[in-house]
């Protein structure tokens, strides 16, 4: 964490200086204490007379000194703060910067809940450990040793009985944290699947109501909050037996003190004060290490986080970067060679041997049944993914060979899937393009017969979407979406099944508005639908991750009997 910590040294460095001078302040007031009843209350070594000028006096240092550490205290608790914020805001920011490189196949493995946990919960409890680390240790270490040696410096027997003490303190420490350590993993991966169903849920919160699975999902969210709370209680039970028995020994301890006390008063060795200060001291010490378990504990806890937050601050993308930043053909050309692919490196293959070359300003749709590969071909061109077996190449450069900018700069997606922003209508379409005009905006959306709703709305461009745009229907959303990927004015624009919620009058409007304003764009299109891809210059049509056609639609219907089939299932709707 030293990358972390180097920037904020001199904010831990005062904090230190600061509790330095709080525990000194703590471990001089029973001397003084003692003094006090000695000397000025009792008159020891004053015939038995009281002194009211010392008690004044020494009261009014001692007051004075409370100040003084009252106020390093409280300097103490801004400068930990401000380097527990800003350490912790460091390493979220360059976390969520990590997994903005992630791959599709990255962020799979980790889940949405893993990496909210991480994001939230784990870097607080590097907050908390890098705080009390800060602010506990130095705590803790002078007030427990400092508390032994000045009760060594007022009575070597009061030194050695807490010394004899010391070593149950600490096996009754080590004992606990032994017992919770391996616990707390598991309490953080149990939070993980806690974010997961959460997140799920409010997302689809739409489904749930609609088939009714309220009481489902209460039961489901239930069990696994049970889990984590078992979990949790079993951590505080262990150190919940802690307390008392360290309170019980640290009794025993002034008791014995008491005891051996009273002899030594009566013989004349020690006097009441110094009592009095023995058992402050003990007090402080035992306080010291009860600080010295927390401490531990929230260490223990902060290096569970940290090395889940390791796990993702030192993840490679799984797609490195190529360093090519021009193509070599003309822009828009895409080759398929040998082409196999596979979401996992061993498991089934979704695509196998695709061999197909698209020209500059082609349009070419992508036909086939459910899952025979179609958006994992299109997925392929942006490099959402990375081939197993075979090359793609964009305007003659392999994707692989490129920088992932410089690829994607090139190429604008349009998803089944409308992925919205909680901002203005006008700033969702500008993330194809954020430094296009609003006339550029407003093209776009008439391209995509985005348009005439918007203009519908009384605040219009400005108008608010809600979380996920779920103010809008689902044809609106995709007309949004269709919108964003016009106004990028990309080389090859791809629609992986983006028309699907239209109607086919609106879908045919959209078609031939694109065909007029952008001729130059290659466009891939991923349809289910005859009336989506019959105009395509040609029509691949994929069966089980196998190209077994492609032409036009009508030497299709002479040729393919699979593309007639899906014709005649579709003719009705078709001729409608």
């Amino acid at each position: 964490m030293w990358k972390y910590v180097k920037g904020y040294l001199h904010f831990a460095v005062l904090a230190a200086l600061f509790m330095v001078g709080e525990v000194t302040v703590d471990l001089i007031q029973p001397k003084l204490m003692s003094r006090i009843v000695d000397e000025g209350v009792l008159g020891i070594g004053n015939h038995g007379s009281s002194d009211l000028n010392l008690i004044l006096s020494l009261g009014l240092f001692m007051i004075i000194v409370v100040i003084l550490g009252g106020c390093s205290g409280s300097l103490n608790n801004v400068f930990v703060h401000m380097t527990g914020q800003n350490i912790g805001n460091e390493i979220r920011k360059d976390c969520f910067g990590k997994i903005m490189m992630f791959s599709f196949s990255q962020m799979d493995q980790y889940g949405a809940g893993a990496l909210v946990t991480r994001m939230t919960n784990d870097i607080t409890q590097v907050q908390n450990m890098v705080s009390q680390f800060v602010r506990g240790l130095i705590r803790t270490t002078m007030l427990t040793l400092g508390s032994i040696y000045f009760m060594y410096r007022l009575n070597h027997s009061f030194g050695y009985m807490v010394l004899a003490a010391l070593p149950f303190f600490v096996g009754c420490m080590a004992f606990c944290l032994h017992r919770a350590e391996p616990l707390l993993p598991k309490l953080q991966q149990e939070l993980d699947d806690i974010n997961a169903i959460l997140q799920e849920d409010i997302s689809g919160i739409r489904v749930i109501k609609a088939y009714v699975r309220e009481w489902y999902e209460k039961v489901r969210f239930g069990r696994k909050n049970d889990t984590l709370v078992k979990t949790q209680l079993h951590i505080l039970t262990i150190f919940a037996f802690m307390n008392p028995v360290m309170n019980a020994i640290m009794y025993l301890v002034v008791a014995l003190i008491l005891m051996v006390g009273k002899v030594q008063v009566d013989q004349g060795i020690t006097t009441p004060g110094n009592i009095m200060a023995a058992i402050t001291y003990t007090t402080q010490m035992l306080n010291g290490i009860l600080m010295l378990v927390m401490l531990f504990q929230t260490i223990s806890k902060g290096i569970t986080s940290w090395g889940r937050i390791k796990e993702i601050l030192h993840c490679d993308p799984d797609l490195p970067d190529g360093e090519c930043t021009t193509g070599v053909e003309q822009g828009g050309t895409i080759e398929f060679r040998d082409v196999s692919f596979s979401f996992q490196s061993k498991g089934k293959p979704v695509l196998e041997h695709v061999n197909l070359k698209i020209h500059a300003g082609e349009t070419v749709a992508i036909l086939g049944a459910t899952g025979c590969g179609k958006s994992a071909l299109a997925g392929l061109i942006p490099r959402f993914y990375d081939v197993t077996d075979g090359t793609v190449l964009v305007d003659g450069v392999d994707v692989r060979e490129y920088r992932q900018t410089t690829l994607r700069a090139k190429i604008a997606v349009a998803l089944q899937k409308s992925e919205l922003f909680g901002t203005s209508v006008g700033e969702n379409i500008a993330w194809g393009n954020p430094e296009a005009s609003p006339a550029e905006i407003t093209e776009a959306a008439q391209i995509a017969q985005a348009d005439a709703f918007i203009q519908e709305k009384q605040e219009g461009y400005d108008m608010i979407l809600a979380e996920r745009g779920a103010s809008l229907s689902g044809g609106q959303k995709q007309r949004l979406s269709l919108a964003r990927a016009v106004l990028k004015d990309a080389e090859i624009l791809i629609m992986d099944d983006a028309t699907s919620a239209l109607d086919l009058k609106t879908e045919s409007h959209f078609y031939h508005a694109l065909k007029q304003t952008r001729p130059h764009c290659t466009k891939v299109i991923v349809a289910q639908r005859i009336a989506s891809v019959r105009q395509a210059d040609r029509i691949v049509i994929l069966e089980q991750g196998r190209v077994v056609a492609c032409d036009t639609h009508e030497e299709l219907m002479k040729t393919c009997g699979l593309y007639r089939d899906i014709y005649h299932s579709q003719m009705g709707e078709e001729e409608e």
